[in-house]
């Protein structure tokens, strides 16, 4: 059987070349998104200002979810200065310094402020000058221009204070991914939004004592914290690497379920077709006597040789196609540019496994025809492809496209993220659907199209007609990849933009406020607030802090974590500057941490109403239990979670304001806007402020983009080896055509008339199959059933695919016309 399986390789390369290239890429796509999934566990920053400490010792920067991947925490958590004695108390530990972060302003740019005592974590050491003793010294980095006894101006939240420098530090490697400045540890204290707290404490182990076994005693006598060592160190360093992990789980497992499910679908079509194509082959072995069992070998063991070598050639680019994706995630703002990847052979075998077990089960669907027909029918069937379903994957096709459209509708009906999820695989469970029905919606189609062209006059469209009439599969084959790619891009691309558009709208129509106030290099504090406020003009000033709350949710078998925007208000200024559009309660009622306002849809996500309790954790952490005390329309514009300001800036790492709405009296609004450009602040009109979330939306829409691009590139290959093997197998036909009269001419007129039916079907068929489950999500975003897509990406998205589409047809069907037709002729199929 082994040696038939490989000279059936060789004689039907054209075949196996097509199965090559499906399964090599569909390995090089599931090896690049499983590094992912493996960099989002154990890859990471390496320390910076931290690399001198042995041990970094944190409070708890995520929330545990046993099911669910952890969710770190937006803010940083914070730590009591006492568990710096405790840790002192520890065997094996030599020193703990605690240490604190306070974000300052440097001639407009931002700097971060420690006490000095915790340059020893680096280790900074004095090059000039000496340590800062008290207010008003500064120690700056000798990659500053500042020198000893020079004044500079540092802001804390939009509050300058002149500093005088008396000592230059510096560090070897130095700290490169922010400026770095050294204050007396009081000062900095004292500047800390959170008194009585630190940031983080670092540790140096004692001689002979490894950090690991120091860390794990750490743990014992002190388990409320969290210890870091090796490049974890990075982890309690940089908070956006803890976040970033969990992005790259995030994003690996959501592509990851679409690219499998759409390289499952096309290697399987691909199978399928090369099958089909020597369907006389099978039928003479029927005939002669071969039984099902052994075509089933037969196929199984050809399908498995060369998957093999495809899967396992497939996962060294797919290696190079992780590097390249974090490269574009960098770009775009998801990852930090420093983000290390971690590289293992685990993605490789899941890809080489998966690949084979797919292969392995599309060869046994492929096969199931020629093992099982009649050896007298598979003759009979052999110079022409049935056109007759069979009853099961009827079923099979029916049921899946009713499930897609039920996924479709359930944003309209069931809010949350989870439901907008499923829009992509929605999409895919109709293009499965499809690929299954093909053969009976294409002949459909094609009596739309036929008839025209068969009453068109010219042999080579009542050809074309003709050859889609009979061939119903092939068509089908060479539609469903073309289809599919219309409608993965526009979900994934639309999906983004309705949801974008609607936040744009909802944030544009809900802030009254006439300007828009923001610092110079970090945030407003408190006492600049009341500043803006007693601005001469100013009717009202709403300071706004943005942060994340996060809420556990158990659904009766796993617990999951959801993540909402969350703003801090001042109840009292709202009316004046913002309209959240309430629906039940009221927003006066927001006077502390035991009260909130939810969302209309996080509210029902939640499953609480007015005057009842809802579990959150703050951006910190930090546990509470508000009852609602109102809801609202508008969340996408502003944030689904709404505290007292109070509430949500002191459970941030800076303890600052983001921005202020500003309302002026009547007709004084020129006057006001000049006093508070006069002042320092930065000045915008209230188109100034973003919806709530938008930066992370953007960074989402960019890294959705580039995961899409690499599935339309999978995709985009998938076309043009399904059209090219469909194509190539016609050779036989056009030399009969040929030596019946017809001229080169004729029948390349014939194949761009069937082009032109293909590409307009699949244009249809995939705008069809998008149009469930953008028009859901528009329901359940806006309760418009018109989603925003722009006619440009989507005339895009059409003319890319198809002339992808002409051109893997028309090159083919010129290479085979080149041939002689005798020899064409006389060939084996």
């Amino acid at each position: 059987m082994r040696s038939l399986a490989g000279a059936n390789i060789r004689a039907h390369r054209g075949g196996f070349v097509g199965m090559f290239v499906a399964v090599l890429f569909a390995s090089m796509l599931v090896t690049g998104l499983g590094v992912l999934i493996e960099s989002g566990i154990r890859g990471g920053i390496e320390p910076q200002r931290y690399a001198g400490a042995d041990v970094i010792v944190g409070g708890r920067q995520s929330l545990v979810v046993k099911e669910d991947v952890d969710q770190p925490f937006a803010e940083r958590a914070p730590l009591t200065a006492g568990v710096a004695g405790e840790l002192a108390s520890v065997p094996g530990v030599a020193r703990a310094v605690p240490d604190i972060s306070v974000p300052l302003a440097w001639s407009g740019r931002p700097v971060q402020a420690h006490g000095w005592g915790s340059a020893a974590l680096t280790p900074y050491e004095i090059r000039e000058g000496r340590a800062p003793n008290g207010p008003g010294e500064v120690v700056v980095d000798d990659a500053e221009p500042a020198r000893i006894g020079d004044r500079i101006s540092l802001a804390h939240g939009g509050i300058a204070d002149d500093y005088t420098v008396v000592g230059v530090a510096g560090a070897n490697p130095t700290p490169d991914r922010a400026a770095h400045v050294f204050l007396s540890d009081g000062q900095v204290s004292s500047l800390s939004p959170r008194p009585g707290n630190v940031d983080t404490i670092g540790v140096t182990a004692a001689d002979g004592v490894s950090a690991s076994a120091l860390a794990e005693r750490i743990r014992e006598r002190v388990p409320e914290v969290e210890t870091y060592t090796g490049r974890a160190r990075g982890d309690a360093e940089f908070l956006d690497a803890g976040s970033a992990r969990t992005e790259l789980v995030m994003i690996g497992i959501s592509f990851a379920g679409t690219a499998v499910m759409i390289a499952m679908f096309v290697v399987a079509s691909t199978l399928s077709l090369s099958i089909a194509q020597r369907r006389r082959e099978f039928a003479l072995l029927r005939a002669v006597g071969a039984t099902p069992g052994q075509i089933h070998r037969l196929v199984g063991r050809e399908v498995m040789l060369v998957a093999g070598v495809a899967a396992v050639a497939g996962t060294v680019p797919g290696f190079v196609l992780a590097g390249y994706l974090r490269s574009r995630f960098a770009a775009a703002g998801l990852l930090p540019a420093d983000f290390a990847l971690a590289f293992s052979p685990l993605p490789a075998v899941a890809a080489v496994a998966l690949g084979l077990i797919t292969a392995r089960a599309a060869a046994a669907v492929a096969a199931r025809r020629p093992a099982r027909i009649n050896p007298v029918d598979a003759l009979a069937e052999a110079s022409a492809t049935p056109a007759r379903l069979g009853r099961g994957r009827m079923i099979t096709g029916l049921v899946l496209g009713a499930s897609g459209l039920v996924i479709s509708l359930l944003p309209a009906v069931v809010p949350g993220q989870a439901a907008l999820a499923g829009a992509g695989g929605a999409a895919v469970l109709l293009m499965i659907s499809v690929g299954l029905l093909g053969p009976r919606l294409v002949s459909g189609a094609v009596a739309a199209f036929g008839g025209p062209l068969r009453r068109s006059g010219s042999p080579a469209l009542f050809l074309a007609a003709a050859n889609t009439r009979g061939n119903a599969r092939r068509l089908a084959a060479a539609i469903t990849p073309l289809a599919l790619a219309i409608a993965i891009g526009s979900v994934q691309i639309f999906v983004q933009t309705t949801v974008a558009a609607e936040a744009a709208t909802q944030s544009r129509e809900g802030v009254i406020a006439d300007f828009l106030v923001t610092g110079t290099g970090t945030g407003l504090s408190p006492a600049v607030v009341d500043a803006i406020g007693r601005t001469p003009g100013v009717e009202a000033a709403n300071p706004v802090a943005r942060s994340q709350v996060y809420v556990p949710r158990f659904d009766g078998e796993s617990t999951t974590t959801e993540r909402y925007a969350a703003q801090g208000i001042d109840p009292a200024a709202t009316v004046a500057t913002m309209d959240l559009e309430v629906e039940s309660g009221s927003l006066d009622a927001l006077t502390g941490p035991d009260k909130v306002a939810l969302s209309s849809d996080t509210a029902q996500t939640l499953g609480v109403g007015l005057g009842e309790t809802a579990v959150l954790h703050l951006g910190d952490g930090t546990a509470v239990s508000p009852t609602v005390v109102a809801t609202y329309g508008r969340g996408l514009g502003f944030g689904d979670v709404t505290f007292a300001n109070e509430v949500v800036r002191a459970h941030t790492t800076s303890g600052l304001d983001d921005s202020v709405l500003v309302r002026a009296e009547p007709g004084r609004q020129s006057e006001v806007g000049a006093a508070l450009a006069a002042a320092g602040y930065t000045v915008t009109d209230r188109n100034g402020l973003g919806a709530a979330g938008e930066s992370e939306r953007s960074a989402q829409s960019w890294t959705s983009l580039i995961a899409l691009s690499v599935l339309l590139a999978y995709l985009a290959v998938a076309v043009v080896n399904t059209l090219v093997m469909a194509t190539a197998e016609r050779g036989r036909e056009f030399a009969l055509l040929r030596l019946v009269g017809s001229s080169r001419r004729q029948v390349r007129a014939m194949m761009r008339a069937e082009a032109v039916m293909v590409v307009t079907i699949a244009s249809v068929v995939g705008t069809l199959i998008a149009l469930p489950p953008l028009v859901g999500v528009s329901l359940g975003v806006s309760g418009q059933p018109v989603p925003a897509i722009s006619p440009v990406t989507y005339a895009a998205i059409i003319a890319a695919t198809v002339t992808l589409g002409l051109i893997a047809i028309a090159i083919p069907t010129r290479a085979r016309l080149r041939a002689d037709p005798v020899a064409a002729i006389s060939s084996r199929e």
